[in-house]
C-alpha cells in the first residue's frame, strides 16, 4: 500500500509518498538521529502512524529548542 507523509519545513510543505518500506529507507537518516538521542524511537516503525509519531519524535530530538521545528503528518486518501 502507498502512503504519502507531508513534511513541513520553514512553513514549506513537501510530500513524499511510498511504502513503509521505501519511507523507512527515505526519511532513515531521521530516525537514527533521533534514536541516538532516545532509544524508544523506533528504526524500523510497521505502520504509517507510527512512522510519523516517530518521525515527529525523532525530530523533536534533533532541533530541541528550535523556534520552528520542523513537523511531518499522513495524507489521508479519500475513497471517490
Amino acid at each position: 500500500m502507498i502512503h504519502t507523509i507531508i513534511k513541513t519545513r520553514r512553513g514549506k510543505t513537501s510530500e513524499v509518498s511510498g511504502t513503509i518500506a521505501e519511507l523507512t529507507k527515505y526519511f532513515g537518516y531521521t530516525l537514527l538521529v533521533g534514536h541516538s538521542y532516545n532509544s524508544r524511537i523506533s528504526l524500523k516503525p510497521r505502520t504509517a502512524e507510527s512512522l510519523v509519531t516517530n518521525l515527529n519524535r525523532a525530530i523533536e530530538e534533533k532541533q530541541r529548542g528550535s523556534f520552528d521545528p520542523d513537523y511531518y503528518a499522513l495524507k489521508v486518501e479519500v475513497p471517490s
